[in-house]
């Protein structure tokens, strides 16, 4: 396999987006901007579900800043994404999910979640994601 061919369509195009999000989120307002321009691109529940979460982080954790992460929304603590949306029509699956990395440190026990699908924003999901955002507080 030649060089050129080690990567698919889609992983370059990742690459891409993490070298201009790179820039974009040089700064706390850059990444702000550009956090709520990629929400903005979302349609139908992952737009719900992202505008949602973007909501929960600036009431309940305040500390987390704005950052996209690989071209979804996400927030950072100490300069790095703790948890992100990836909305299920950028990767045409059937839901997204709200995940969470290692950093975030939510350990419980011998196992838990690191994802959440959502399918419906009901009030029920909205107080796991308010659960979930003030424990990553």
């Amino acid at each position: 396999m030649a060089a050129k061919d080690a990567f698919t369509a889609d992983e370059k195009a990742a690459m891409k987006e993490r070298a201009r999000e790179a820039k974009a989120n040089a700064t706390k307002e850059k990444a702000e901007a550009n956090l709520l321009e990629k929400i903005g691109e979302l349609t139908g529940i992952d737009r719900k579900v992202a505008d949602r979460l973007n909501e929960i982080v600036k009431e309940h954790a305040p500390g987390l800043d704005a950052k996209t992460h690989y071209g979804m929304p996400g927030w950072a603590k100490d300069g790095k994404v703790i948890v992100f949306y990836q909305p299920g029509e950028k990767f045409k699956t059937r839901y997204g999910t709200v995940g969470v990395q290692d950093n975030a440190e939510i350990d419980e026990g011998a196992s838990w979640a690191t994802s959440w699908a959502i399918a419906e924003l009901t009030p029920a999901v909205d107080e796991q994601l308010v659960a979930l955002v003030k424990k990553l507080a």
